[in-house]
């Protein structure tokens, strides 16, 4: 059941990160969310932006498990309390992990620990591939893709 994806970026890592963790980057690749984190262990985190709730819905939240910058970033990752009634119970483990590769950045996502049935499982599996690309395309070109939603 674990998800993962691995992808080369055509950047420095220093470039993938900042666009992983500062507000302008992931603006642009999570539909519009910002990153909130101190990114220490332990820390909690949210992406919050327009959703269901205005403009600071919570679409994802958790803890902060490891984070190194430019290297390593682990978190847990539950759904927003808009999106299930139980989203605390709803519990998986994300992590990023990049190296450098010739001239490019090779970004690998894990998404495991899912708990068994989890509702978003399914929608979750082809929203990481969008959002890979949408970050790739970004870092490299200053511009996102319009998926048409």
């Amino acid at each position: 059941m674990d998800l993962k994806y691995e992808i080369y970026i055509g950047a420095t890592p220093e470039d993938v990160w900042q666009a992983l963790i500062s507000p302008e980057g992931t603006k642009a690749i999570f539909y519009g969310c910002i990153l909130q984190s101190t990114f220490e262990i332990g820390a909690t985190y949210a992406y919050i932006g327009p959703g269901a709730d205005g403009d600071e819905t919570v679409h994802v939240y958790g803890n902060v498990l490891a984070f190194e910058e430019n290297r390593l970033m682990s978190y847990t990752e539950h759904p927003g309390p808009s999106y299930r009634e139980n989203h605390a119970e709803l519990e998986t483990r994300v992590t990023l992990t990049s190296e450098t590769v010739g001239n490019c950045t090779k970004l690998t996502l894990v998404n495991d620990q899912w708990p068994e049935n989890h509702p978003s499982y399914e929608n979750t599996k082809s929203s990481w591939p969008m959002i890979l690309s949408n970050l790739k395309t970004y870092v490299e070109t200053g511009k996102t893709l319009e998926f048409g939603w």
